[in-house]
Order: C-alpha cells, then sequence, then structure tokens
C-alpha cells in the first residue's frame, strides 16, 4: 500500500468515526422524537453532493468534569457551505446526538468561523438550531462562546440575510442569536424556545406550563411573536427557506433576483371593483386584495398568525420582489397596536436592508385605543413605524383602499413620511377621524343645546361624511397622486414599480438612528 493510500484510508476511518455522531443510541433517540439527525438535515436541505464540511475534526480541549476522556464528534455542530436550490449559502447544524448540541468554546469558534466567511463571500447564513444550551462543564468559555456569536449576529445585521431554523430545544443563552437574526422558522410539536423550562418555571413562579405552551412553534407565532413561521415538519422548513431565499438578495449590495412570470403586467383585476362593502363598518379580506394584484396570486407570509390586523408578505409584481404591508379589516377593524406597530416596523426595516421595495395597502380607522395599549406604550411602539417609512430609502408605493384616519393614515407609508407614489381608490375616507368622533368633538356644544339633539347629530354626522369622506381634498393638496379605479390597481402598480427601479436616496452622515425601541 502507497504512501497516498495508506493517508487516504486514514482520513476515511476518521470520517467514519466523525460520522457516526453520538452514535446509534442517540441517533434512534432523534428519530423516536421525529426528528433528523444533523447529517441527515444537510443530505436533506442542501442540492445534491454541493455540501462542503468545514472543520469536521475540530475537537473540543476542555479537562473539567472528565470532559477530557468525552469524545464529541465535530464538537456537536457541523458548519459548511453549499448550494439550497442553486443559491449559494453558509450554514451550521447542531448536532443533538452529540452531548445534546450543547455549545462549548470550539463549538461557538465553528459557527464564528462561518459567519466571518459568509460576510466575507457576502452570501446568507442559515443556523439549524438543537441544543440544550451552554455545555455546562465548560464554563465561561461556553458564555464567551455565545457573546462572540451575538456580536457577529449584531455586525452581519443588514449585510447578509441571516436565517435561523429551531429544529428542537432552544434555551437559556441559545435562544438569543435567533432572535438577533432576520427570520425565525420553527417546527410544530418538536421545537421550543425559552429562557428558563418549564421545571424552573414552576420552581421560581409556582406556574405550571408544559414545553408546548411555554416555547412551542405555535406560542412563539400567536402570542409572542418570536417567530415568522410554524412549519409543520422539517421537510416543511426546509422548503420554506428555500421559498425566503427565492425573495432575498445575496447582500446588501444586490438587488433580489428577478423571475419571469407569465402574469401579465397589463392584466386587469376587475373583481377589485366590487370588494369594498358598500357599508363602511363591514369587513372585508385585504389578502383577497393582495392576491388580485400580485404575480399569479402567491405571496409569502411571515408572521401569519401574529398581530393579524397587520398583514406582511413577500410577493412579486412582473417578477420583482415586493414587500406588502397591509391593514387587515378583518381583525380589529385593521387598527395599529402595539404588536402591529412592531410586526410591521421589523419587516420594513428588513426589506430596506435587502432592498426590497415596499408596496402599502392602506384601510385603517387609527391606533386602537384603550389603557392597555397606553400603558403598553403605544406611542413609542406606534412610533416605530413612522421611523420605519421615514428611514427606508427603497421605492415606497401606497394604495388607500378606504379608511385612512388620523395619525394612522400618516403612519402607513403617506406621502408625509415619504412615499414615492401615493394611489387612492375612488372610495377611499381620508380625514383626521370618522364623522361620529369628529362631530361630538366639533358641534357638541350645538347638539347640546339642541331639542332635538340626536336628530342634529345626525345630520352633523351626514355633512362631515359628504364633505370629508372622499380622497379629493387629499388629491388637491397633492398629498394623493392620483385616484384609481381599483381594477387598475396592478397595471398602476408595475408602472410605478419599473419607473422608481433606479431610485436614488440616501440618509444624512449619521453613526445611526435612536429609533423608539
Amino acid at each position: 500500500m502507497g504512501l497516498v493510500e495508506k493517508k487516504n484510508k486514514e482520513l476515511s476511518q476518521k470520517e467514519a468515526l466523525v460520522i457516526q455522531m453520538g452514535g446509534d443510541a442517540q441517533v434512534k433517540k432523534q428519530h423516536d422524537k421525529g426528528k433528523l439527525t444533523a447529517r441527515e438535515r444537510v443530505e436533506a436541505f442542501f442540492d445534491k453532493n454541493t455540501f462542503r464540511e468545514i472543520d469536521k475534526f475540530v475537537k473540543h480541549r476542555s479537562t473539567n468534569f472528565g470532559l477530557d476522556r468525552k469524545v464529541i464528534p465535530s464538537d456537536g455542530v457541523i458548519t459548511g457551505y453549499g448550494r439550497a436550490n442553486g443559491r449559494s449559502v453558509f450554514a451550521y447544524f447542531q448536532d443533538f446526538t452529540s452531548r445534546g448540541g450543547s455549545l462549548g468554546e470550539m463549538h461557538a469558534g465553528k459557527i464564528c468561523k462561518i459567519m466571518d466567511k459568509a460576510v466575507k463571500a457576502g452570501v446568507p447564513i442559515i443556523g439549524f438550531n438543537d441544543s440544550g444550551g451552554a455545555r455546562i462543564q465548560e464554563g465561561i468559555d461556553a458564555l464567551a462562546g455565545y457573546g462572540d456569536i451575538f456580536f457577529r449576529n449584531a455586525r452581519a445585521s443588514g449585510v447578509i440575510p441571516q436565517i435561523s431554523a429551531i429544529m428542537g430545544p432552544c434555551a437559556g443563552g441559545a435562544v438569543y442569536s435567533p432572535a438577533m437574526t432576520d427570520w425565525v422558522f420553527m417546527v410544530k410539536n418538536t421545537s421550543y424556545m425559552y429562557i428558563t423550562g418549564p421545571a424552573v418555571t414552576r420552581a421560581v413562579t409556582g406556574e405550571k406550563t408544559t414545553h408546548e405552551d411555554l416555547g412551542g412553534a405555535v406560542s412563539h407565532n400567536t402570542r409572542g411573536g418570536n417567530a415568522h413561521f410554524a412549519c409543520e415538519d422539517e421537510e416543511d422548513t426546509f422548503n420554506s427557506i428555500k421559498t425566503l431565499l427565492s425573495f432575498l438578495p445575496n447582500n446588501n449590495m444586490e438587488d433580489p433576483p428577478r423571475f419571469e412570470t407569465a402574469d401579465s403586467p397589463e392584466r386587469k383585476c376587475p373583481d377589485l371593483d366590487t370588494i369594498i362593502p358598500d357599508n363602511p363598518r363591514k369587513s372585508y379580506d385585504m389578502k383577497e386584495v393582495i392576491r388580485d394584484i400580485i404575480d399569479d396570486g402567491f405571496f409569502f407570509e411571515p408572521h401569519r398568525y401574529y398581530a393579524e390586523n397587520i398583514i406582511v408578505a413577500l410577493a412579486r409584481l412582473n417578477g420583482r420582489a415586493v414587500g406588502i404591508i397591509a391593514n387587515q379589516p378583518k381583525y380589529l377593524a385593521g387598527c395599529l397596536d402595539i404588536n402591529a406597530s412592531d410586526k410591521a416596523s421589523r419587516f420594513i426595516r428588513t426589506c430596506d436592508a435587502f432592498n426590497i421595495p415596499l408596496i402599502t395597502f392602506v384601510d385603517v380607522p387609527g391606533y386602537l385605543p384603550g389603557t392597555d395599549q397606553e400603558w403598553g406604550g403605544i406611542i413609542r411602539h406606534g412610533a416605530k413605524i413612522l421611523w420605519s417609512y421615514s428611514e427606508a430609502t427603497v421605492p415606497k408605493l401606497t394604495v388607500i383602499t378606504r379608511k385612512a384616519y388620523g395619525g394612522a393614515y400618516i403612519a402607513m407609508s403617506s406621502r408625509h413620511l415619504g412615499a414615492d407614489i401615493v394611489f387612492a381608490w375612488p372610495m377611499a375616507e381620508i380625514a383626521v377621524m370618522g364623522a361620529e368622533g369628529a362631530v361630538d368633538i366639533v358641534y357638541r356644544k350645538d347638539i347640546e343645546g339642541a331639542r332635538q339633539s340626536e336628530k342634529v347629530r345626525k345630520e352633523r354626522i351626514k355633512e362631515y361624511e359628504e364633505l370629508l369622506y372622499n380622497p379629493y381634498i387629499a388629491a388637491n393638496r397633492g398629498y394623493i397622486d392620483a385616484v384609481i379605479k381599483p381594477f387598475e390597481t396592478r397595471v398602476r402598480l408595475i408602472e410605478a414599480l419599473e419607473l422608481m427601479k433606479s431610485k436614488s436616496d440616501t440618509l444624512p452622515p449619521k453613526k445611526h438612528g435612536n429609533i423608539p425601541l
């Protein structure tokens, strides 16, 4: 046997030991939980034969608590790069079969290395998280490892897309890196995120809960908003991440990929002429409006189950990726509240960071009133959406479909916050507030002094509606660029998007703004 053949055989033997991960028993436990192993996930996610592993033979160097006698293959994480649907990405896959995927010094070092490489290469990075948290035996070195990752998450933010997939437990310090990334995917029934688990929660607070209720995919997608997607299984997660990538550029210096479409840019949308109810108190589904306008009726919706009074989605118009923000009259009448403001603001800033034009559909009666909102900080949270639209330099197009009242009119990508083209449908109502509230303020003394006060009130309401419930005063002032017929909305948006594709807008020189967090 020649030297090269001997060395090749030795390499193959070492690789075979690493590929076994935590061993057959641990692999079986992983499968019994309905989860793939880290190496199976690599095969399932990447295009065939494109993944190249980095740091396969890295070992921990801790000697505490007998750890020097423990072998942890690849130190519990697989790192590398490859292609997913033809897109180059870096990725890491935590291996729960190897010491629970716990993070130690070298484990963190591997992740930091590929994060650095992803930034240098200018391509997305995806973390497949499946870890019990910090490796306690390594103490401060494990904590330092988390800190090094967090630092890179912050520095890479807005430079390359960062995507987190929660594929199993994710506890303690392990949850903060996903929270700092752009997008978080969770798998129903098999993935969890929490600062402290059910046992500690009960011991400290006396509160009884379960893993699923405390930190499951449904909880984080409906209550906390910490995750953007709740996927049915691991395959759905992989496919959803690839769909997301199709809307994103590799980095902040590139535009999103453009796709050919058979959906004509000249297509009219006649159903939109009848979608708004005659009764302004009745709701309709804004998602039907969006589907009718965009290419092939397809949009990709993060935060689908969170703050449903506002919709955020990625879609295409004439093959171009766009970010959509829209009030949803079906929920809370489309009012802006604390959670809706946060949801929209984060999405606006993400789209702006990665050169995705913004299209806003407006039907908003105002900010949601109430002590819960006021004491919860609606002023501060509501200001975020004002800030985010004002800060965004990508093309901003707006369509007012029906109501646009008060401060919420301003907040929803109005001309005053830098919208480039603002359209309104003929039935749009642009006013400081609803007729009833306005009349009760403006004509309070007249109504109180009238013998038939309710009759006078109704007359004043009718006068107010006839005077202000239309888009033409705003159009007269130049705040609306065009009042358009609903059926022509797709055509007009595509024309405007083409017009603004080379928009140039820069912010004043500064370190960064001080957003009202």
